[in-house]
């Protein structure tokens, strides 16, 4: 089984908004919104691919980063750890930098069945916090 670790950016600005991105249309889960990020490459910590993927994904460089969750979630073809950083501060302005779309949602506004299922754990804590 595939086993793959990710590192994932919730991005909040001052207004309590986050920014989420739009998954291609050939990618796994796809066409369902999610917090950008990647996979943390061999040799790298999930703190470096979290702002190497920030930069490739959305052109921004976290100036901080706090661990808000890591979960584990097994899908029939592999197995999956995820990294979810709260990043409250950046320089530069989020956009979908590969294309993607992006947008700002009202934190109390996730809605969970946009989301990949391993992504609802994360998405109930964030509106308990709002």
């Amino acid at each position: 089984m595939k086993k793959l670790q990710i590192s994932t950016g919730i991005l909040r600005n001052a207004a309590g908004e986050i920014f989420i991105t739009q998954r291609a249309a050939d990618a796994h889960m796809a066409n369902m919104w999610e917090f950008p990020g990647g996979k943390i490459e061999e040799g790298e910590s999930p703190e470096l691919a979290l702002a190497r993927e920030l930069f490739e994904e959305v052109g921004i460089l976290p100036e901080s980063a706090m661990l808000f969750d890591k979960l584990e979630f097994e899908f029939p073809d592999r197995h999956i750890t995820l990294w979810f950083w709260l990043v409250d501060s950046w320089q530069g302005e989020p956009w979908g930098k590969e294309g993607q779309p992006g947008r700002w949602v009202a934190q109390k506004d996730l809605l969970a069945e946009e989301f990949p299922p391993a992504n609802g754990p994360v998405i109930a804590k964030l509106i308990a916090q709002a």
